[in-house]
C-alpha cells in the first residue's frame, strides 16, 4: 500500500524592521557575481524590494527566541538594503518583507540547505525574454538612455539587445527553440530586412558553414563596404542626407558598415567628380578623363609635360624643418620599444603625411601647355581625389593633328580635342569600370576551358609580378638584355636594323579591375616615380648622357634593371594565323619559356606578389567544377565535398575563404615542369600549346582523374608557386 504524502505547511509572511535581521553565517555564497551590491542596491531604491528575504529566528542557548532573525537566504539583498540605511536612505526601523521558517534541532543543516537551494534552483531569465522586455519598455516611451539607466548599463547594451529584438519574428522562434546560436542571431542584425534574414536563414540552415561571418556576408553581399573609395569619397554623412541607409553591425567590428544604395551611391560619385572635373577644366586644359578608377597604363603613349613647382614660403620651410625634428625626436625616444604606443604611432603617420604633401608640391602649368594637354582624374583606393595633369596625346602634338592640321576643337579617337580657342567648352570623358565582358559560364559537370579574357588578365598580372622582380634583380636583367642582343647579333633573329636594341612596353588589352591598385604595379610605379626624380630632362640627350657616365655601377645597373623590366611580357594570346598581326603559335610558345626562366632566376613568388583566388580574380569567373578542382587541389577533398551541393555564388564565396591561405595559383600562373625536369628551351618546348590558346575548339574533354596536370601539386618550387607537371601554361585546353 503506497505511503500518504505529509502535508505541505508555508512558512508565513511578516514584515521585521531591519535593525532586527543579521545576516547568516551559513550562506553559502561567499564569491561576488553577477550585480554589484551598490548596483542592487540602487535597483532596490527605484523599484523596492522585489523578493522577499528569507529568515530565521535566532535562539538563546535555552532554544529561546531572542528577537532577532538571521538571514540565511538574501544575503546580497541584506547588504544592499544595508548600505542604504548606511546612506540615510533608509530607516534603521523600515519593515523589510520576510518569509519566517521554523526553528528545529537541525536548524544548521536546514540553513545551509536553504540558501544553496536559493541559489541553484532558480532560472536565469532567457535572452529572448530579455530582448522582448526591453522592447516593451521602448514601446511605451522609455528612451535607450533611460532604460539603460534603469537597469544600470550601458546605453549601448540596451541598442544591442533592442536590435536583436527588432529581427524577425520567424527566426527569434527558431532562436527560442535553441535551434541558433546568439551569435547566429547576432549576425542577422546587419539588416532591417526580415524576407531577406528569413531567406538567408533558408540557405545556411541545413549548410555545414553557418557561422556568423558566414551570414553577415551574404546579407551583405549586395552591399558596398563604408571603406570603398567611392563611399570615402563621398563621405557617409552625405551619403545618409541623400537618403542613403548605412547596415551596421552593432556586435562586431565593422569598419563603417556597409552602404545599401549603391546606384545612390554611385549617383553622388558622379556628380561629385563631375563637379570636380568642371572645376579642373575651368583651369583651362584641352580635355579632362574623369574614371572612378583608371586602369593600369593608361598614360602609355602620352607625353607628360613639365610644369613649375610653386616653391615652399618661409613659414612652410620652418613647419616642414619642425615636423621632421619632432619625428626623429619621438622616434628616437622610442627606439628600443617593441611596440609604439597608439598615440605616438598615430602621431608619426600625421607626420609622415604632412612631409609627403611638402614633396609633392602642386605644378603650375602656362596657358599655353594647359591648352594642348589633359587631365586624368579618379578616385585613390584611401578616397582621395587624385588629379594627374600635363598628359599631351600623340594627335595634340606639334606637327601631328596640331592646330596646324586639325581644326580647333576636333574630336580625337579617345575622346579629347585638339588645341582649341579658350572659350570653348572643355569635354569631360566620365568612364565607368572596366567589365569583365563574360557571361556567366555554364553549368555543366565537365571542366569547360577558361574563358580567354580571364586566361588574359591572370597573365597581366603575372607579367606585372616579373616586371617587379626582374627590376629587383639588375643582374638577371643584364643577362637578359645580353640573351636578347646576342640573339640579334648573331643572327638568332630577324633583325630589321643594322642595330636595334630596344624595350617596348607592352600593354594588356584585357585587364582585372583594381590591378593599377595591385602590390607589383604599385611597387613599379613608387620605383619608376623615384627614378623619374632624379633623370634630368630626358630631351636633352647630351645632359642625360652625361648623368648616366656619371652614375656609380650600382645604380646603373639598377636602373638598367627598371627599363629593361617593363620589356616583360609574359601574357597568353591567341595565336594569330601565317600572315597575321600578333604572336605565332611558336612565338607564343617561346614567350612563355622565357617567362618561366626569368620567374625562376628572379624567385618569383605569385602568393607574395599579392595575387589570392577571389570571386572577382578568378573563382567567379569559372564554372563549378573548376571550383571544385581549385578546392581539392588546395585545401584537400575534404572541403571540396562540403562545398560541391552549394549553388555556384555561394560556392565561389565560400572557394574564397577555403582557399585564402593555401597558396593555391590557378594553372596559368603556375611554373611549366618538362618531363625529364629540365630548364632549357629544347626541353622546356616538349609540353606544346595548343593551336587555340582558348580551348574553344574542343566541345568535349576527357575524363581528367588519370591526368597528372590535374593531381594535387605536391608543394611550392623554389619560387613559392605551385607546381603541376605537364601542365598546359595557359590552363585551357590540356585537360
Amino acid at each position: 500500500m503506497a505511503k500518504a504524502l505529509s502535508p505541505i505547511t508555508l512558512a508565513s509572511a511578516r514584515d521585521i524592521p531591519f535593525d532586527k535581521l543579521v545576516l547568516s553565517q551559513s550562506n553559502v555564497r561567499r564569491i561576488k557575481a553577477g550585480v554589484s551590491v551598490e548596483e542592487l542596491a540602487a535597483s532596490i531604491a527605484r523599484r523596492g524590494l522585489i523578493q522577499s528575504l528569507h529568515v530565521r529566528p535566532v535562539l538563546d542557548e535555552d532554544g529561546a527566541e531572542t528577537g532577532l532573525f538571521e538571514v540565511p537566504a538574501g544575503g546580497r539583498r541584506f547588504r544592499a538594503l544595508e548600505l542604504l540605511v548606511k546612506q540615510k536612505r533608509l530607516a534603521k526601523t523600515a519593515p523589510v518583507p520576510c518569509i519566517v521558517s521554523g526553528s528545529g534541532s537541525e536548524t544548521d543543516v536546514l540553513v545551509a540547505e536553504l540558501s544553496l537551494a536559493e541559489n541553484i534552483e532558480r532560472a536565469p531569465l532567457h535572452p529572448l525574454d530579455q530582448f522582448r522586455a526591453f522592447q516593451t519598455l521602448r514601446e511605451t516611451g522609455m528612451t535607450e538612455e533611460a532604460i539603460a539607466a534603469a537597469f544600470l548599463v550601458d546605453a549601448k547594451v540596451v541598442k544591442q539587445r533592442l536590435r536583436l529584438a527588432s529581427v524577425s519574428p520567424a527566426l527569434l522562434e527558431v532562436y527560442a527553440e535553441d535551434a541558433m546560436t546568439l551569435e547566429q542571431l547576432m549576425a542577422f542584425t546587419v539588416t532591417d530586412d526580415h524576407a531577406r534574414q528569413e531567406q538567408v536563414w533558408q540557405v545556411v540552415r541545413d549548410s555545414w558553414s553557418k557561422e556568423p561571418y558566414t551570414i553577415r556576408r551574404m546579407l551583405t553581399e549586395t552591399t558596398v563596404r563604408a571603406s570603398d573609395r567611392r563611399a570615402l569619397f563621398v563621405g557617409i554623412p552625405a551619403y545618409e542626407a541623400a537618403g542613403g541607409i548605412v547596415l551596421r553591425d552593432l556586435f562586431e567590428t565593422d569598419d563603417g558598415g556597409w552602404l545599401q544604395d549603391v546606384a545612390l551611391l554611385d549617383r553622388l560619385v558622379a556628380e561629385k567628380l563631375k563637379c570636380e572635373a568642371n572645376g579642373i577644366a575651368a583651369e583651362g586644359w584641352a580635355w579632362v578623363e574623369v574614371a572612378v578608377s583608371l586602369p593600369y597604363g593608361h598614360e602609355r603613349g602620352l607625353r607628360q609635360i613639365a610644369g613649375t613647382t610653386i616653391d615652399l614660403t618661409d613659414e612652410e620651410r620652418a613647419t616642414r624643418e619642425a615636423l621632421r625634428d619632432e619625428y626623429d625626436l619621438l622616434e628616437a625616444e622610442h627606439a628600443e620599444a617593441e611596440e609604439l604606443p597608439e598615440d605616438v604611432d598615430r602621431r608619426l603617420g600625421e607626420i609622415e603625411a604632412a612631409l609627403e604633401a611638402y614633396e609633392h608640391r602642386p605644378m603650375v602649368f602656362s596657358p599655353e601647355q594647359m591648352a594642348r594637354a589633359g587631365v586624368f582624374v579618379s578616385i585613390g583606393a584611401d578616397g582621395r581625389l587624385m588629379v594627374d595633369r600635363g598628359h599631351v596625346r600623340p594627335d595634340d602634338e606639334d606637327g601631328q593633328g596640331g592646330d596646324d592640321d586639325v581644326p580647333a576643337g576636333t574630336p580625337d579617337m579617345k575622346g579629347g580635342v585638339t588645341p582649341k580657342d579658350m572659350g570653348q567648352p572643355v569635354p569631360i570623358t566620365m568612364t565607368g569600370e572596366p567589365g569583365t565582358g563574360e557571361e556567366s559560364a555554364e553549368e555543366t559537370d565537365t571542366l569547360k576551358p577558361l574563358p580567354e579574357s580571364l586566361v588574359v588578365e591572370l597573365t597581366a598580372y603575372r607579367t606585372l609580378a616579373l616586371r617587379d622582380a626582374l627590376a629587383a634583380h639588375p643582374h638577371v636583367a643584364l643577362t637578359a638584355l645580353l640573351h636578347r642582343l646576342v640573339l640579334d647579333c648573331f643572327g638568332s633573329r630577324d633583325c630589321g636594323a643594322a642595330l636595334e636594341a630596344f624595350v617596348r612596353t607592352v600593354c594588356f588589352p584585357v585587364q582585372a579591375p583594381g590591378l593599377a591598385d595591385s602590390l607589383p604595379a604599385q611597387q613599379i610605379a613608387a620605383r619608376h616615380a623615384a627614378w623619374q626624380a632624379d633623370l634630368p630632362d630626358a630631351e636633352d640627350d647630351d645632359r642625360l648622357w652625361t648623368w648616366l657616365n656619371d652614375l656609380d655601377d650600382a645604380s646603373r645597373l639598377a636602373l638598367l634593371a627598371h627599363c629593361v623590366s617593363f620589356g616583360v611580357n609574359a601574357l597568353v594570346e591567341r595565336p594569330g594565323f601565317s600572315g597575321g598581326t600578333g604572336v605565332s603559335q611558336q612565338g607564343l610558345e617561346r614567350r612563355l619559356r622565357e617567362a618561366d626562366r626569368l620567374a625562376r632566376a628572379t624567385e618569383l613568388d605569385l602568393v607574395e606578389a599579392g595575387w589570392r583566388p577571389t570571386v572577382e580574380s578568378y573563382l567567379g569567373r569559372v564554372t563549378k567544377p573548376r571550383i571544385l578542382a581549385a578546392v581539392r587541389e588546395g585545401a584537400g577533398e575534404a572541403a571540396a565535398q562540403r562545398i560541391d551541393h552549394l549553388k555556384k555564388p555561394d560556392m565561389a564565396r565560400e572557394a574564397e575563404r577555403l582557399l585564402a591561405e593555401t597558396g593555391w595559383l590557378p594553372e596559368p600562373l603556375r611554373l611549366r615542369i618538362a618531363e625529364s625536369g629540365a630548364t632549357s628551351d629544347e626541353n622546356a618546348g616538349s609540353a606544346s600549346l595548343p593551336t587555340d590558346p582558348t580551348g574553344e575548339a574542343n566541345n568535349a574533354e576527357p575524363d581528367d582523374t588519370d591526368d597528372p596536370a590535374r593531381e594535387p601539386p605536391s608543394g611550392a618550387g623554389e619560387d613559392g608557386t605551385a607546381r603541376v607537371e605537364e601542365a598546359n601554361p595557359q590552363g585551357m585546353a590540356a585537360e
